[in-house]
């Protein structure tokens, strides 16, 4: 693989530029949220504002349209300011106070927030828009007497419950003159059809005050209407509408309707200064409404001016330069031992080259572990180096015994003799031996090793590597027995398994002095398998010379014998023992060794059981 990588693959640029990118993404998302959330809870107190505006101003031109002068408004011009929290203050036009809720002293706004005058309004209504831009509370003459209020309460009740027969449910108010009304239950303003039986004409029709009060304001009217130049013979009023109390404005007749459009503006225009005329004794002078906020000052109103948006873009680009910044600072530390392993995984095999470990992080769990690879893989080819060697001593001394042997008897040194051919014939099974043991190895190696498992018996396993290798141990000396506790058995390949003990046999017998005692043992790990379903234990016991604790975890390596001088008369090969650890791992078992210098060995094969039969 070549060195160079693109500058767009690079890991350092790939962590700048996602960094980058989530710096921009949250400071983005951050600015929107901001400004989402500053300008819906702007939003939301002008909106609290405009409703505290409004209901003061409300409250307050409801003061006016029931008084006739200002003399009592300071204690609701209180009232408002503490409950709105901002200051309220009255004047004239002339800016002459009448009422503040601030301290004596205190100027003014420079302008008026509203005009306050229950005559001349648009501002406030209960229930849509005034026609005559006319408080509805502004009673005046209009005001019922008792009497009068008792008379139509019992034509109310008498028409609600006329209406209820019809299955239409009205509801009983009253308006501010005194005059019940009703409406429908539903929320509706005006029951549409009435009823034959129910129109007696006599719950709309004035009443001696409300009379008194039109006849009056159609005499203020006749006046003006002659100064328009209308006609003023001309009935004025068809009547009152459905609530006159309501004091909205009486109808004018069709007749001025039908004399043209400029006629009926005329007569309307009139109609609405009389009225006025009419009404303004009853109501408090017109005066100014000035608002402010607490301690008079002005409300913060949220503004994307230049400056701010310079400040915004300046936070974001200092908020990406620090996170770029400090990207690059752990990006450094984390690719800089990144580089030192590639660059030890680049040099040559033979070198063996280590990284420093400079943290505790994955990246110095990394370099750790490549480390313990370069260990191991050093192991591994010194390995390789001693069994190249091994193999070509053990492979050396036979031959070289069999060529000179051969030698001297063709140059007729020697004759072929039997006991010439016997030894040549050792040497011989010496070669056989050492191939069919490294044979035995590589198939292993390759996974190649073929097994064929079949139930077998211990007792009958056992008593055949005994009887196998009765006779080397009788020649040496050495008592050779078997003990098995119970009746084990395993599912295993007889003959692989008469080798894997065969060997571990050869060498406790090579090791045993004369006198000495191997013993073949098995039985079944603790009561977990009294049916067949725990492990097996396959014991090869010796009282021989035992084996050093230094040398204790090298006795499954190749070529490995604790002799150094790698004498054959009392080490083999070196192969065996490996080639049991394979055959006991091929039948998923294990095989460990205990063993004391002075005392013997003890090697422990660790097998599945089966089934007894």
């Amino acid at each position: 693989m070549s060195g160079w990588i693109p500058l767009r693959k690079r890991l350092l640029v790939r962590l700048l530029i996602a960094s980058g990118l989530i710096a921009v993404c949250s400071v983005a998302a951050t600015a929107w949220l901001a400004v989402e959330t500053t300008t819906r809870a702007l939003r939301e107190e002008q909106g609290q504002v405009l409703a505290d505006d409004m209901d003061v101003l409300a409250r307050l031109s409801g003061y006016a349209a029931t008084h006739p002068d200002w003399r009592g408004v300071r204690r609701t011009v209180r009232e408002l300011s503490a409950k709105t929290g901002r200051r309220i203050a009255l004047a004239t036009a002339d800016r002459t106070l009448i009422a503040d809720s601030a301290p004596r002293g205190t100027a003014l706004p420079l302008t008026a927030a509203a005009a306050v005058d229950p005559l001349r309004t648009d501002t406030y209504t209960e229930r849509g828009a005034q026609i005559s831009g006319t408080d509805p509370r502004v009673v005046g003459p209009y005001l019922l007497t008792a009497g009068e209020r008792a008379e139509l309460d019992v034509l109310a009740r008498k028409r609600q419950g006329c209406f209820a027969r019809f299955g239409i449910d009205l509801r009983l108010t009253r308006a501010p003159s005194g005059r019940p009304v009703l409406t429908v239950a539903d929320g509706g303003s005006d029951p549409g059809y009435v009823p034959d039986a129910c129109a007696d004409g006599r719950f709309n029709a004035p009443l001696p005050t409300e009379q008194k009060a039109l006849t009056a304001l159609e005499q203020r009217a006749r006046g003006c209407l002659t100064r328009a130049g209308v006609d003023p013979t001309m009935p004025l009023f068809l009547g009152v509408d459905a609530n006159p109390s309501a004091l909205r404005t009486p109808s004018y007749a069709p007749a001025y309707a039908k004399a043209g459009a400029e006629v009926a503006r005329a007569a309307q225009r009139c109609l609405v200064d009389a009225r006025r005329a009419q009404l303004d004794p009853y109501v408090a002078p017109a005066a100014q409404l000035f608002l402010g906020g607490g301690g008079d000052t002005p409300a913060v109103r949220f503004d994307m001016s230049p400056a701010n948006k310079t400040k915004i873009f300046g936070t974001a680009g200092l908020v990406l330069a620090v996170t770029v910044a400090v990207t690059a600072v752990v990006a450094t530390r984390l690719v800089r031992p990144l580089r030192a392993l590639t660059e030890a995984a680049q040099q040559p095999p033979e070198m063996h080259v280590r990284v420093p470990v400079t943290t505790r992080d994955e990246t110095g769990i990394l370099a750790a572990a490549f480390n313990e690879l370069t260990e191991r893989r050093e192991r591994l080819e010194s390995q390789r180096r001693a069994m190249v060697s091994d193999i070509a001593h053990e492979l050396r001394s036979p031959l070289t015994n069999i060529r000179g042997w051969l030698e001297v008897t063709r140059d007729g040194v020697v004759a072929p003799d039997p006991a010439l051919l016997a030894a040549l014939h050792d040497e011989a099974l010496v070669l056989q031996r050492v191939i069919d043991d490294l044979r035995d190895l590589a198939d292993a190696d390759a996974g190649t090793l073929r097994l064929h498992p079949e139930p077998v018996r211990c007792q009958d396993l056992l008593d055949q590597v005994a009887a196998a290798h009765r006779v080397a141990a009788d020649a040496g000396g050495v008592t050779l027995r078997t003990t098995v506790d119970g009746t084990p058995w395993l599912e295993a390949d007889p003959v692989r398994m008469r080798q894997a003990l065969g060997n571990l046999v050869s060498n406790a017998l090579r090791h045993t002095p004369s006198g000495g005692t191997v013993t073949l043992s098995a039985r079944r790990d603790g009561d977990g398998g009294a049916k067949g379903d725990g492990d097996v234990l396959l014991q090869v016991a010796d009282t021989g010379t035992g084996i050093a604790a230094d040398d204790l975890p090298h006795v499954f390596d190749r070529f490995w014998r604790a002799e150094k001088s790698r004498s054959r008369r009392t080490g083999g090969s070196g192969l065996g023992l490996p080639i049991v650890r394979h055959l006991v791992a091929g039948h998923g078992g294990t095989v460990d060794v205990a063993s004391e210098p002075g005392t013997g060995s003890v090697f422990t094969l660790r097998l599945p059981g089966a089934p007894e039969r």
